[in-house]
């Protein structure tokens, strides 16, 4: 098993897991879950990320696996830094349909 990230000044981080009800991948926002990556949380104080990753362990009830993640400061917020991030927030590829049906539907309506 790999080493857990943990976020610093220089590497930020974000706490992202599944919807326990939908299934889709979300990110760990001020007010809850969000899934919309770019509104997640930058972490860049360990201690602060430890304490919000505990908290999104206790909720159960609406995430499943919640862990920290590198990400970097984008103009629009923030950004995945890694491959296997940047493919989670295109959701599920064995299927059409959520998020990959919406961009499809709002591409065709340009």
């Amino acid at each position: 098993m790999s080493k857990a990230f943990i976020p610093s000044a220089a590497k930020p981080g974000v706490i992202t897991a599944n919807d326990l009800r939908e299934g889709h991948n979300v990110w760990m926002c001020e007010d809850g879950w969000t899934a919309d990556p770019a509104q997640a949380t930058l972490f860049e104080d360990e201690a602060i990320a430890e304490l919000a990753l505990l908290k999104a362990i206790g909720q159960a009830d609406l995430v499943v696996g919640p862990y920290m993640v590198e990400a970097r400061r984008g103009p629009n917020g923030p950004e995945p830094t890694h491959f296997r991030e940047a493919f989670r927030q295109t959701g599920p590829s064995n299927y059409f349909h959520g998020i990959q049906a919406e961009k499809q539907a709002e591409a065709s309506h340009v």
